[in-house]
């Protein structure tokens, strides 16, 4: 495999513009509060919402908006990592969003831009976020709590790739670096370095990789189209799936407290449409790689599945339900009934249902209907739901 030179670069900071602010978008105080007072009331969570066009900013506990932004036509939404901030990926690079969740300020789509060439993943670990440009393969980090620290952008590393790729990096918090490694004809695996540079392994046996995420005791699982790459003290363990030659896990749902990754899971490349039936379950203490078929009306997209209390996992399927799912065991333990079923979308990015959570509660989106719902996952209990304007897409929540 070709070897992956590394150069990393400390980029001063430099702000982009000053912080756009939409006052006719801005959260008025109520009639009888006392200016002073309500200026000083840090907000509760909130909730980003992406549309054609446009991004909304919803607050988290009665689901009212409290702004509305300008964008492009269509916008991927992720969390920064901080709880307050959301990375917007615009086509010059990732915009921050400023939610004002737990601040006393308003919410802004700010002129602050990381630039990157064709914007892509997005990771958050280690007090790091981690960002990713698929027409470089260019890896930019910086530390999450600098975001609301900084005016403009905060320091930043910047790890130069070699090969453009649709990929994804993640840095560990003793500074080893994994990336993954393909050029535009495809990718193939993943390698590993450590804080200075020096490489401490590599595998080119993952096709297609996609899909990155930590469990506990920083285990880093990378998904194949023929099984997973974990990584764990500095060696790389392939784990085969049962369906060969394809048997595909492109997304990894995880919580960093639990050792069980859940996947994905697809192994009919030729399937039409975007609904999938089957997870996979990775034990990265066990080394094992297990699928489970889902029951019927739990069909699910990559938008569908999220963890959230008691590291379970929470699946939003076609039957309009949040199903509950034990990793330990892969069994469903639960359904709540949250809205109408639905189809899955001609293209992924198409509008149709979501799922997020924060803490212990789940966000749905409900396209179809121009709405969204507030879940109390201990319970099921839907606790809000609003109907917007506008039809939802993408989904990011910040907890303030």
């Amino acid at each position: 495999m070709k070897k992956l030179p590394l150069r990393r670069a400390l980029v001063g900071a430099v702000a982009l513009g000053a912080v756009v602010t939409l006052a006719s978008c801005s959260t008025t105080p109520a009639a009888d509060a006392p200016a002073s007072a309500a200026s000083a009331t840090e907000a509760g969570p909130r909730v980003a919402v992406a549309y054609e066009g446009g991004i909304l900013v919803l607050d988290g506990e009665t689901l009212e908006t409290v702004a509305d932004f300008d964008s492009e036509e269509f916008t991927r939404l992720n969390p920064a990592g901080d709880d307050r901030h959301v990375m917007v990926t615009m086509s010059e690079g990732f915009q921050v969003l400023d939610t004002g969740a737990g601040s006393s300020d308003d919410a802004a789509l700010t002129d602050t831009v990381f630039a990157a060439d064709t914007p892509g993943h997005v990771v958050r670990h280690g007090g790091k976020t981690i960002l990713y440009a698929d027409g470089t393969s260019d890896t930019t980090i910086f530390d999450t709590a600098d975001l609301a620290a900084s005016e403009g952008l905060p320091e930043v590393e910047t790890i130069a790739g070699v090969e453009a790729h649709h990929g994804v990096s993640i840095v560990l918090e003793d500074g080893t670096f994994l990336t993954t490694v393909g050029n535009a004809d495809g990718r193939n695996g993943i390698v590993v370095r450590d804080a200075d540079g020096a490489e401490i392994a590599s595998s080119d046996q993952c096709p297609g990789v996609h899909g990155e995420g930590t469990a506990a005791n920083e285990v880093v699982v990378f998904g194949c189209e023929d099984g997973a790459l974990v990584y764990a003290d500095g060696e790389i363990t392939k784990l085969s799936a049962p369906d060969q030659p394809y048997g595909r896990m492109g997304n990894a749902y995880v919580s960093e407290s639990s050792p069980i990754i859940v996947g994905d899971y697809k192994n009919d490349p030729d399937a039409e449409g975007y609904l999938l039936g089957a997870v996979t379950l990775i034990d990265t203490e066990a080394l094992t790689y297990e699928v489970v078929d889902l029951p019927e009306g739990a069909e699910y997209t990559f938008r569908d599945v999220a963890r959230g209390p008691g590291e379970l996992a929470y699946i939003l399927g076609s039957d309009g339900s949040i199903h509950v799912l034990d990793p330990e065991s892969g069994e469903i333990t639960d359904t709540y009934p949250v809205i109408d079923a639905w189809e899955g979308p001609a293209e992924w990015q198409d509008a149709h249902p979501a799922i997020v959570v924060a803490g212990d509660i789940a966000y749905v989106t409900e396209p179809a209907a121009n709405s969204v719902h507030a879940v109390d996952l201990t319970t099921g209990e839907v606790l809000a739901s609003t109907e917007l304007e506008v039809t939802p897409n993408e989904i990011a929540p910040a907890a303030g």
